[in-house]
């Protein structure tokens, strides 16, 4: 009787350690809306950018993406864009195609890869969707997106990374060479720790946005912050997600939306995937 009765006490134990596990892993991977506010001299309103980083091909409300889109049209943006990882390095096109199609219908918005793109095979493929399929503008190096957003000239530039892996940023250089300093410039730029790169030139940009770090993976609110791990940081990074400012520049680093079924080896904790929403000011 002692035997059955331990027996029955591990599975008890066993399966409400199963349930608490499954219950904490579905709530941290739920989207968070997370809101930025700053400030611009530039401005004489506010604008309102939704930024969807690291989206790694993930569905948010099945093949149609209606609740990704509502968390977009809930934040009555502006402007739409769209960095780095929209696609998965592995995969079809057809869930971002989808995303990418409701947000051109009704907003303003762009598009620059990351390093899950340039990894695929049919990378070609991945800009020709984009471009003739959703009809998004692809931003890469000069190929900026010029808007009037209430009277307010913005221009939003982007780039894969500083370097092109190796080769010493052609497409960055050709970003300044454009560049029209009494506009509000944005660059999408993916990954975050290059920020010094970015900027070498002086304080070219007004926001830089990025993601590519996924908030550091594993976070513990009041001591890993900034999270354990994250890719060309390693251990214990320091820029994976929040607001940093560098002279006259802001950077946002998104903790982007990847949950990929992959992840359930190495999932997230207390780091949500994050839809981003910023709110520019006018102000000092």
């Amino acid at each position: 009787m002692k035997k059955k009765g331990s027996l029955k006490r591990r599975l008890i134990i066993g399966g409400a350690a199963a349930a608490s596990l499954t219950i904490l892993y579905t709530w941290f991977f739920t989207m968070e809306t997370v809101s930025y506010e700053l400030t611009s001299d530039k401005l004489t309103d506010s604008i309102r950018i939704v930024f969807v980083s690291d989206l790694h091909s993930c569905r948010y409300g099945g093949r149609d993406q209606k609740t990704l889109m509502k968390a977009i049209d809930a934040a009555e943006p502006d402007i739409v864009l769209f960095g780095g990882d929209a696609v998965d390095h592995v995969g079809d096109l057809k869930d971002v195609c989808s995303i990418m199609k409701q947000v051109r219908e009704k907003y303003p918005c762009g598009y620059a890869p990351g390093n899950h793109e340039v990894m695929r095979h049919d990378l070609s493929s991945v800009y020709d969707m984009v471009t003739n399929e959703a009809g998004v503008p692809l931003l890469l190096g000069k190929d900026s997106l010029d808007i009037t957003v209430k009277g307010q000239q913005i221009s939003i530039f982007g780039i894969i990374d500083a370097w092109e892996y190796g080769v010493k940023g052609t497409q960055l250089d050709n970003v300044r060479e454009k560049l029209d300093k009494d506009r509000y410039v944005i660059l999408l730029a993916h990954q975050p720790e290059q920020i010094d790169e970015y900027l070498a030139e002086g304080d070219d940009f007004d926001l830089v946005l990025s993601g590519h770090a996924h908030g550091g993976q594993w976070r513990i609110p009041g001591i890993l912050e900034q999270g354990l791990y994250a890719p060309d940081q390693g251990l214990f990074p320091k820029r994976t997600s929040g607001i940093f400012h560098e002279g006259n520049t802001v950077q946002i680093v998104s903790r982007g939306l990847s949950r990929p079924a992959r992840m359930a080896i190495i999932p997230r904790y207390f780091n949500h995937p994050e839809l981003s929403v910023i709110e520019i000011k006018p102000g000092k």
